[in-house]
């Protein structure tokens, strides 16, 4: 009788975890999908550490909604292209969705497959160009308005551990990072917060002629974003397909300054819970 109870006992707990990982894998996969940021590309929307869930529900679904799952310490590596690259291709959506423009979203990189995290600029049939430092979406520029600095201290972030990069020069561990800051509103009335480092060349491109089922994404951190202005062979994003659109973000959950997120003594409380503009 206790060799059955322990045998019941163990099918019981091997059931219980089979039921959490088929529940877990269903809220992953249809509903949120947990995002933790690894770089200031998003300054000063998103900052290094941000945790936050992305909603599935908001463009629908494809292939691009089926969770990746990486553990190196165990050598797990499957990708949303291994579960569910039967549906890739068609550059369709079920349930789809058009995103708007000024949303904040998740996409996997058209080559790399990697989960990038961008707003989203120009729309199908969009002409986009950056003229000195400002955007122009089919011929007009958009509003900026400064809107004074954001400063920083100049220290090692996140898990690679990069130091920021500063509109002051280089500045020595410890002192104060500076960004000029602007307020930027998109057509349609989204306004939203961009950071200014120097003149480079990405702030003087060609014209871009958005495809059609594909989107223009760019980081808020203009200065220190690989984003729709790069080509997808030189490592940027290039145009992404609309199959290729994870979710939207639509707020903070919580935020580490520390090099993981598990360092519980470094999360920032201003930031639990704050809606992402």
């Amino acid at each position: 009788m206790a060799e059955d109870e322990h045998r019941n006992a163990f099918w019981e707990t091997v059931k219980t975890i089979v039921y959490a990982l088929l529940i877990a894998g269903i809220f992953r996969t249809f509903l949120f999908q947990p995002f933790w940021i690894p770089s200031g590309s998003m300054k000063p929307t998103l900052l290094i550490g941000d945790f936050l869930f992305v909603n599935k529900m908001a463009y629908g679904y494809s292939y691009a909604s089926c969770p990746s799952i990486s553990i190196p310490l165990v050598g797990l590596d499957i990708d949303a292209e291994d579960l569910c690259g039967w549906a890739q291709g068609g550059n369709t959506r079920l349930f789809g969705s058009e995103p708007e423009r000024g949303d904040v979203v998740v996409f996997r990189h058209p080559v790399s497959g990697r989960d990038f995290i961008k707003r989203l600029i120009g729309l199908p049939g969009d002409r986009v160009q950056v003229i000195d430092g400002v955007l122009q979406i089919n011929g007009t520029p958009v509003e900026i308005k400064p809107d004074g600095t954001f400063d920083e201290v100049a220290e090692p972030q996140g898990p690679q551990r990069l130091p920021p990069r500063c509109a002051n020069g280089p500045v020595g561990v410890g002192g104060t990072c500076i960004k000029d800051q602007f307020l930027e509103t998109l057509p349609g009335g989204v306004t939203h917060k961009i950071l200014e480092i120097g003149n480079q060349a990405s702030d003087n491109t060609p014209v871009y002629i958005v495809p059609e089922g594909h989107f223009f994404f760019m980081g808020d951190n203009r200065d220190n974003s690989s984003d729709s202005r790069f080509r997808q062979v030189a490592g940027g994003v290039g145009f992404v397909p609309f199959e290729n659109l994870v979710g939207r973000a639509d707020r903070v959950i919580f935020s580490s300054a520390g090099r993981s997120i598990m360092a519980f003594w470094t999360w920032r409380s201003d930031r639990y819970f704050k809606r992402i503009d």
